[in-house]
């Protein structure tokens, strides 16, 4: 597995990872061209077999002192392998600011236990923040 920056090549690839990883919140395919394209946006793939098992996009915000971790996602088969931690630390390391955040279901345990693991500490709950109702845990990590 490599971890190499993403493009808009991967659109296809990254819409089918988002469907499977984020089937309640997918983003649609405007937000998916977006942040394969959009300046300043950290994007990344995990690659196996010339195949993409795993990606994360963030937005350094130099201005305000943090960098947002917009989402991360691994195939099902490629999950707990370590490869969502591996592409939250190569975001972190480009973002290039001092604090990272990010927003993470509540009943998302698998995720929220490696944040924690990772040194994330929650900051704030946002009240039904998807679309489903379902509260946001915000999280933050000093780099």
């Amino acid at each position: 597995m490599e971890i190499i920056p993403a493009n808009i090549f991967d659109l296809n690839a990254l819409r089918k990872l988002e469907r499977e990883s984020f089937e309640r919140d997918a983003w649609p395919i405007i937000d998916l061209i977006a942040v394969l394209t959009f300046p300043d946006v950290v994007r990344l793939k995990a690659v196996e077999d010339d195949r993409m098992i795993g990606f994360v996009a963030g937005d350094p915000r130099p201005r305000d002192g943090w960098g947002w971790i917009a989402t991360i996602a691994v195939d099902t088969n490629f999950r707990r392998h370590g490869i969502g931690t591996a592409l939250l630390h190569a975001c972190e390391k480009r973002l290039g600011v001092p604090k990272s955040r990010l927003t993470v279901r509540t009943s998302n345990r698998g995720a929220i236990t490696m944040y924690e693991r990772e040194g994330y500490q929650t900051t704030d709950v946002w009240k039904a923040y998807y679309n489903d109702g379902e509260d946001a845990i915000v999280m933050e990590k000093t780099l």
